[in-house]
């Protein structure tokens, strides 16, 4: 959306996989992009580099600051590694009863604090201006206030709450989370952004 750049969107419903979908990425995981010279790109900050190689306005990709650029791959890899997985915990602890989901929470803390750190001192993860790694990650946060809204709104992170609301109530956001009807083959095509 930042970008500008259009693609066309199919949503999908991972219970029933599209043959197309099969197809394209035999992991059958989404998201999914298949690039006009044909490239498949099955990872989301793969397709949000992409899409920001094309036109990157805000300098998401910190392309003028090396820096940065190294602090967005360690949080990706932050992200990806260490966080995902306690989310998925927190989240669906009935799915993972080696422990409590105060514990996954209490597990995840540590990297809590330390975004909440980062963002005290730059007022942002990497600089003062949201780069790719505010973007990529800021979903999963929102996933992990939400488990338990009381308790992240009572938490000691004040920098992240503030963060993570500033970038849910920028006008690009909504638009960007908005649900599509599950795509059929011969489906109109939907072009997003629109």
């Amino acid at each position: 959306m930042h970008s500008g750049v259009r693609v066309v969107l199919r949503e999908v419903v991972l219970r029933s996989k599209p043959a197309a979908l099969l197809q394209a990425s035999p992991k059958g995981t989404v998201p999914i992009l298949i690039t006009p010279a044909g490239q498949v790109l099955e990872q989301s900050a793969d397709i949000m580099r992409w899409a920001l190689q094309q036109h990157d306005p805000g300098d998401w990709l910190a392309a003028t600051d090396a820096h940065c650029a190294v602090d967005i791959e360690v949080l990706l890899a932050l992200n990806d590694q260490d966080f995902k997985p306690l989310l998925d915990r927190y989240k669906y602890p009935e799915r993972h009863a080696e422990q409590s989901q105060v514990q996954y929470r209490q597990a995840a803390e540590h990297i809590l604090a330390g975004l909440n750190a980062r963002i005290q001192r730059h007022g942002a993860l990497c600089r003062d201006t949201l780069c790719l790694a505010d973007i990529a990650i800021a979903p999963f946060i929102r996933q992990f206030a939400q488990v338990d809204a009381a308790w992240f709104a009572a938490s000691p992170y004040p920098a992240l709450r503030a963060w993570l609301a500033g970038i849910v109530n920028d006008p690009w956001f909504e638009p960007a989370m908005q649900k599509y009807p599950q795509w059929q083959p011969g489906d109109a095509p939907v072009v997003f952004p629109d």
